[in-house]
């Protein structure tokens, strides 16, 4: 069973104890393996304790990171399995890696440059602490939420208990050109927005708010949509970059 813990195109965040506990349930003997690399040091995420057997990471995310170093994640299960599998396969196996790792090797020729940036993205999180780092994203997910909701406009994620804490993908309305209004806040203000994918191409952009973000960058991100849904006369209300602020004064207070 693969799954996405934090899917960024509609910015939803999945329930993965929930599904191990549905395999569980109906005694599935599949392996669970779970992409978190849009969630992993941002979202909470427990691979042990939900019964995860195989967790795919990245270095570009919440790691704060340029792409180019992966991490995987194997449970004692997924390594049987792997041991006693006869298909012949080019990926799945960990032998030359695990034997690598335990010499404090690697069977290749690793990014140094991003391990050394991975040194230090470590030591900032752990410096402000995972539990802060956590709550950090929960409350600018929060604000920006808060000014999609003054904007009139529509949250890709429907359910609350789902939404990301990564990222916000939003709706235009109907008829309007998301990604003419993307061109048009990074012509302006230099500022890059995500671009909607497969169906949703063109009707939404979607606010990035992971890594290493602040209240002052959100604050400057929220008014550079604001202006920018004004620019492109796309139908909205004003007032969301104050809604958002006064949520985060409220939390800080």
């Amino acid at each position: 069973v693969a799954i996405v813990h934090n899917e960024t195109s509609t910015g939803v965040t999945s329930d993965i104890a929930g599904i191990r506990q549905a395999m569980n349930k109906a005694d599935h003997p599949a392996l669970l393996l779970v992409d978190a690399i849009s969630s992993l040091g941002s979202t909470e995420y427990q691979q042990d304790e939900w019964g995860v057997d195989v967790t795919i990471g990245g270095s570009q995310k919440g790691l704060m990171l340029p792409p180019g170093l992966g991490f995987n994640a194997v449970s004692e299960k997924a390594q049987a399995a792997m041991r006693h599998a006869n298909l012949p396969r080019s990926y799945w196996d960990w032998e030359s890696v695990l034997a690598a790792n335990q010499a404090g090797s690697f069977p290749y020729t690793p990014a140094t440059n991003l391990l050394f940036g991975l040194e230090e993205a470590l030591a900032m999180l752990f410096e402000e602490g995972l539990e802060n780092v956590y709550l950090r994203h929960k409350r600018l997910a929060e604000a920006t939420r808060t000014a999609v909701a003054a904007w009139n406009l529509e949250n890709v994620c429907l359910n609350a208990h789902e939404y990301s804490n990564s990222l916000t993908s939003v709706f235009l309305p109907e008829g309007c050109d998301a990604d003419g209004l993307r061109g048009l806040i990074l012509d302006r203000f230099d500022m890059s927005l995500g671009t909607g994918l497969g169906k949703v191409k063109g009707k939404v952009f979607r606010i990035g708010h992971l890594g290493w973000f602040n209240e002052l960058m959100l604050a400057g991100t929220l008014s550079g949509i604001e202006m920018g849904l004004e620019l492109a006369d796309i139908p909205f209300k004003k007032g969301g970059v104050g809604a958002a602020l006064d949520f985060l004064v409220k939390q800080n207070s």
